[in-house]
């Protein structure tokens, strides 16, 4: 069988071919930063961010409502969207863990608005919120953006088989 390509097992269930099927999906990674209501911090690793389009400028990005994120994306205005490259790996890891473990430590100050903005990312980008589309448990989030800045390059950094990559790295 040398040089012949494997064939996986048939997948009987959505779910199942769901999950198995996008994490074969090599995604960017960015950063959905947003305020609770009473003022603390709230985010989330997303691997949904999409370009909506340029004129007027909006993006699109999807969570789960039941997501510790979703009560603070809910009700606020604003976010900070964040560009991910390959030296933000540890903040990527950060804000998928527990949620009462994202904000700890020194990676983010107070941005504008007094909205979390990460430290050292390659971009980032302040949005309203113009539309939150409930489909089932989750929720397509629409926003257009309002400023943002560059800084300085990097790799970018890629999710793919429940593990971050760089483009180049071997699987």
């Amino acid at each position: 069988m040398d040089g012949e390509a494997q064939v996986e097992p048939q997948i009987n269930d959505g779910v199942s071919a769901f999950k198995l099927a996008f994490r074969r999906l090599a995604a960017g990674v960015s950063v959905i930063t947003a305020l609770h209501p009473d003022g603390t911090p709230a985010g989330f690793t997303a691997t949904s961010l999409a370009s909506l389009a340029a004129d007027p400028p909006m993006a699109t990005f999807n969570m789960a409502r039941k997501a510790s994120a979703w009560p603070a994306i809910e009700q606020t205005e604003h976010v900070i969207v964040h560009l991910l490259g390959i030296r933000n790996r540890a903040a990527a890891e950060q804000l998928s863990a527990a949620a009462e473990q994202r904000f700890a430590g020194s990676h983010w100050a107070p941005g504008p608005l007094g909205l979390p903005l990460l430290n050292d990312v390659p971009a980032w980008m302040l949005c309203r919120i113009i539309g939150r589309y409930p489909v089932e448990q989750s929720a397509a989030i629409v926003v257009r953006i309002e400023d943002g800045a560059l800084g300085e390059a990097d790799v970018p950094l890629l999710y793919h088989e429940r593990s971050y990559w760089q483009p180049g790295d071997r699987v």
